[in-house]
């Protein structure tokens, strides 16, 4: 099993945002030290919750404070850029970490971010496949490249000055680049096999329902076969919220008390899926009517937390539902109260970890269903 992590994050309206900031950086720097094998972070452009507003930015300065642990981009919000500037950007993080980058890409998720750069009417599907396949061929061509789609054009050919340099972008410091990386939000994801098929990986959110994460490994394994690539369990990643403490008690507290950053972090999201006609993403039962589905129907659900014992035997208990998966990533969250955040951490790295090697030590990984 590996272990990684992923923040979005939220953080408390109010907070200072310097204090948020230097606590997600902290979160990273310990999850190297701790030997977590990934860290991500999304990024948000018109939100004082979800602060990280460029994951490439983020990433730049943690760049040379990482020792072992690989970074990932988790997402770059594709219709919100240029195919260009993400190319050249993307590409010089990578030469940074000398190789240690993941890129995570999506089209997007937030719909102020979509109207603050003028594609919430547009089809952002459409606009995500045009730039990551520009970004890809940027990498791949040549300069001036003469690239021209629906929604974007790149070419340097009237400016071009080879002899200086000029006009040509920087490719990444991987051949032929960075691995890529996608995040999973739907029940039956096509995007999912449609990765699979690219050699691309999958990231199960981790606010899907357990149920809903089980549909993605038969996609992933139709994408897989179709591209003649064998599939193995530890490229699935599967997100979840864990609250992991010393005792249950301070666990249960930390995980659904007032104040709790887990309450925060489906609060607000909560809010956000109603808004935009997404709750089916929590029903069980797609007949379910919406009303039903309140805060704690969702944390019961979605929140994992304990002791280091009864999180190992609730993972566990996750893959009986999801599949065999082999590559947990721990979600971030706010560190409301600064020595639990930490210590959450420590536990899952130190103790629920060497639990869950142990009990999986004999699957096998590699599988073709």
């Amino acid at each position: 099993m590996k272990l990684s992590f992923f923040t979005m994050p939220i953080h408390p309206l109010g907070k200072p945002y310097a204090k948020s900031l230097a606590e997600d950086r902290e979160a990273f720097l310990l999850a190297d030290q701790l030997g977590f094998a990934e860290a991500y972070c999304g990024e948000h452009t018109t939100d004082q919750a979800e602060i990280i507003t460029s994951t490439v930015a983020f990433l730049s300065s943690l760049a040379y404070e990482t020792k072992n642990i690989r970074l990932g981009t988790g997402t770059v919000n594709m219709p919100n850029s240029h195919p260009a500037r993400i190319a050249a950007e993307v590409a010089m993080l990578d030469h940074m970490l000398e190789g240690r980058l993941n890129f995570g890409i999506s089209p997007g998720g937030l719909m102020s971010d979509a109207e603050a750069f003028g594609s919430l009417d547009q089809d952002r599907n459409a606009m995500f496949v045009e730039c990551i396949n520009m970004v890809l061929d940027i990498w791949a061509g040549q300069a001036p490249y003469n690239l021209e789609g629906k929604y974007w054009k790149v070419s340097t050919e009237r400016t071009m000055m080879p002899e200086i340099g000029q006009g040509e972008i920087m490719k990444p410091y991987q051949d032929p680049h960075p691995p890529i990386v996608g995040t999973a939000v739907a029940p039956f994801s096509k995007g999912v096999a449609a990765m699979a098929e690219r050699g691309w990986q999958p990231i199960s959110a981790n606010f899907l329902l357990p149920k809903w994460v089980a549909t993605h490994w038969p996609k992933y394994v139709e994408g897989c076969e179709k591209a003649g690539i064998v599939p193995d369990y530890g490229d699935w990643r599967v997100a979840k919220n864990i609250c992991v403490a010393d005792d249950m008690e301070t666990a249960r507290a930390y995980a659904r008390d007032a104040g709790s950053p887990y309450v925060l972090y489906y609060s607000q999201l909560l809010r956000k899926m109603r808004a935009g006609g997404r709750l089916n993403l929590f029903k069980e039962d797609q007949n379910m009517p919406d009303d039903e589905v309140t805060l704690d129907y969702v944390l019961d659900r979605l929140v994992i937390h304990g002791d280091p014992a009864s999180v190992a035997d609730q993972v566990l208990a996750l893959r009986e539902e999801t599949g065999p998966f082999r590559h947990l990533i721990y979600a971030g969250h706010d560190w409301a109260d600064y020595d639990l955040g930490r210590r959450g951490m420590i536990l899952m790295a130190e103790k629920v970890m060497p639990i869950l090697t142990e009990a999986t030590k004999s699957e096998p990984s590699a599988v073709a269903a």
